[in-house]
């Protein structure tokens, strides 16, 4: 796969970084990511990956575009209302960069439906905002061998972790959080969230989607990154694999509930 003139010039700036160059610009080219939630994570990520020259972009939302998503999700304007932000975050991805073929799913990710819309993707990134969907993400990316970046942020925090839970020395999803997390639910609505939260967590994680992809510095899978914006400080801890895990353990020959 060759790089036209246009976006030679277009990715002039990743091409001289000699830990990335021609090679790792040419391989965000060839490469598909599946982006669950189109919000307050899902926004900014959108916006970095179209630019940085992802070749495909599968983006998967049920969700439509409301006045309190403003303040956070900065791919949406005020025209927007009412759209479904699938489409408004594909025709604002388009605008960002021509090269970028994007496919829109306006649909709920399920375990019934997983499977389908994540099959094809190098690596998934999931910015949703409920622990039923992560574990059907996670479950699904996990099943098919496929990268999984999850981000989540509340109020002034938020954290990031990748995982290849199929890789002997690599935890997965559920080794992290397990079958039943202990924490309540909550919601942005509920708890609010100050906006550049999101913006920070959408672009780390946008950056670990091209780290999966083209594989510079330090991998970062089995680590997890905890984010306390009102101290602005920033702690990385390894996470162990759990042995009994019902994902990737002894305990994955479990039937799912």
């Amino acid at each position: 796969m060759t790089l036209s003139d246009d976006e030679l010039t277009r990715y002039a700036r990743h091409i001289v970084l000699k830990e990335f160059g021609g090679t790792g610009q040419t391989q965000l080219k060839a490469a598909t990511v599946a982006v669950v939630g189109a919000g307050g994570i899902g926004s900014p990520a959108i916006q970095y990956l179209a630019a940085a020259g992802i070749g495909r972009l599968i983006l998967i939302d049920d969700d439509t575009v409301e006045p309190s998503n403003l303040q956070r999700q900065t791919i949406f304007t005020t025209a927007d209302t009412g759209a479904a932000k699938v489409s408004a975050a594909a025709d604002a991805a388009r605008r960002i960069n021509p090269h970028v073929a994007v496919t829109t799913h306006r649909v709920r990710i399920d375990p019934a439906n997983a499977a389908a819309l994540l099959a094809g993707a190098d690596v998934v990134l999931d910015g949703c905002d409920n622990f039923a969907t992560r574990f059907c993400v996670a479950d699904a990316a996990h099943a098919l061998h496929i990268p999984l970046v999850s981000a989540a942020v509340g109020q002034f925090e938020g954290q990031l972790a990748t995982y290849r839970g199929w890789e002997a020395d690599k935890p997965c999803y559920r080794c992290f959080v397990g079958d039943d997390p202990e924490r309540a639910e909550t919601s942005c609505a509920e708890d609010g969230v100050l906006g550049p939260v999101t913006g920070v967590l959408g672009s780390l994680a946008a950056l670990e989607v091209l780290r999966a992809i083209a594989r510079f510095g330090d991998d970062q899978a089995g680590k997890l990154l905890l984010i306390d914006l009102l101290a602005l400080r920033f702690r990385t801890i390894r996470l162990p694999k759990d042995p009994g895990c019902r994902g990737c353990g002894s305990g994955s020959a479990r039937p799912a509930d």
